[in-house]
């Protein structure tokens, strides 16, 4: 039988088990992957304790996770774009990631290029196509200026390298630890904490054209504060400040196409992008990965191995 995280009511990581599951068969259109990596995302904790329940009410028992890069081992009818064998990544949308077996709509996967690790692939779709999101909403090109908050974190750490990618000039706020890591990749790294907005009219005296907000905790109040266009500062967090100041809230929901996924995984097999990898854990130790998830401290993501 396949192995699956499950929980049966809402609650924090005690809620959580791992569980023997009839092994998934494919419907029309789909296929079934044995996965082999697949991360964990801050938006899988709110569900799970309830905080998401008007925009995805869940029915019990749940399953969860999204993510995943594995290995077609079956495939249903209608579909002619995979083979059993084939190394795939992509997403699910009906929280059965973080399992040993899932089905995928044939639709959501892209192959994995050999040069991809399994644990890069399997931590790409939600941190990747929420980056690309938010660097595409601020509209970032080679003339701006643009900070990023939680700039080492998973989504973070993505949407640097691609303002990286576009020319931009990066301010990337983070911690001392997280400083050496940002400047390698041409990312100038500001501290966070008090005396923060003076640090960034320092280091930019001509002013910030776009801010990036992946963190929330009152970086929208600053962006605006900072005199930067409303319609130039993304939110992926903070969506009571976004409606208050009137700044945009884009993230995966707008960028979720297999055409985006391959285009990130095209970025990933050439270097222009890479996904650090900030633990990993087998599936068994899935209350121990949420709760490091938790501390708010990672640098990348944080990915299970079932």
């Amino acid at each position: 039988m396949a192995r699956a995280v499950r929980f049966d009511e809402y609650g924090s990581v005690d809620v959580l088990r791992v569980e023997d599951v009839a092994d998934p068969s494919p419907e029309e259109g789909q296929v079934v992957v044995a996965v082999v990596a697949t991360s964990i995302n801050p938006g899988e904790n709110s569900i799970r304790e309830g905080l998401l329940d008007a925009v995805y009410p869940t029915s019990f028992p749940s399953g969860e996770g999204s993510d995943l890069a594995g290995r077609v081992i079956a495939v249903g009818p209608g579909v002619d774009r995979w083979q059993v064998g084939d190394e795939v990544l992509g997403w699910t949308d009906t929280r059965s990631a973080h399992a040993t077996l899932t089905t995928v709509p044939a639709g959501q996967l892209v192959a994995k290029p050999p040069s991809v690790s399994w644990e890069q692939a399997g931590a790409l779709f939600v941190a990747g196509v929420t980056a690309y999101a938010a660097v595409r909403a601020v509209g970032a090109g080679p003339d701006d200026t643009v900070a990023v908050s939680g700039a080492a974190g998973g989504v973070g750490s993505i949407a640097v390298q691609l303002l990286r990618a576009k020319g931009s000039r990066v301010l990337g706020i983070a911690g001392p630890s997280n400083h050496e890591w940002l400047t390698s990749l041409g990312v100038e790294p500001v501290t966070y904490g008090d005396g923060l907005e003076d640090r960034l009219r320092a280091v930019a005296p001509d002013g910030i054209d776009a801010f990036i907000d992946t963190f929330g905790s009152g970086y929208v109040e600053l962006a605006v504060g900072l005199g930067i266009d409303p319609q130039r500062i993304d939110t992926i967090i903070d969506f009571g400040a976004a409606e208050q100041f009137g700044v945009k809230a884009e993230g995966s929901a707008t960028a979720s196409t297999v055409e985006v996924v391959a285009e990130l995984t095209d970025q990933l097999a050439s270097g222009a992008v890479t996904i650090p990898i900030a633990a990993t854990y087998p599936l068994e130790q899935v209350r121990e990965a949420f709760t490091e998830l938790a501390k708010r401290h990672t640098r990348g993501k944080i990915v299970l191995l079932p």
